[in-house]
């Protein structure tokens, strides 16, 4: 019982807030995506103005040129928005990538923003 009201007790104030992580990877060499990489991007960039994109960006092994791969973090009200969104990306709808959802609790870590008023740059770590 100890145990357990100490697992309580830590995790009482926890965020548990729900995003949606989309792992993607190449269908087809890599290569095979550059003439859909603005459309890509582009669908990207509408997810992120409408609020849906927490974080997304290309994957790399540190073993060479990039592979294609991405991960995606989601703001979605549940598993079927998230999935729908996912597969509205150009890289999934021409069959150039597939992609794996998981659904994530956040309960820690830290996000820091700077933000400079002197140059208006921002500074996220």
């Amino acid at each position: 019982m100890f145990f357990e009201e100490r697992v309580a007790e830590l995790t009482r104030k926890m965020l548990r807030k729900k995003l949606y992580v989309v792992l993607s990877k190449p269908a087809v060499a890599p290569d095979k995506l550059q003439p859909f990489l603005a459309a890509h991007l582009e669908y990207m960039i509408g997810l992120e103005k409408r609020g849906h994109v927490f974080a997304s960006g290309p994957l790399a092994d540190g073993a060479g040129p990039p592979t294609g791969a991405g991960l995606t973090v989601l703001r979605a009200r549940d598993l079927n928005e998230a999935r729908a969104l996912a597969e509205g990306d150009p890289f999934f709808v021409n069959g150039l990538r597939t992609f794996e959802l998981k659904e994530w609790t956040v309960m820690e870590g830290t996000l820091g923003l700077r933000v400079n008023l002197s140059d208006q740059s921002i500074d996220v770590t």
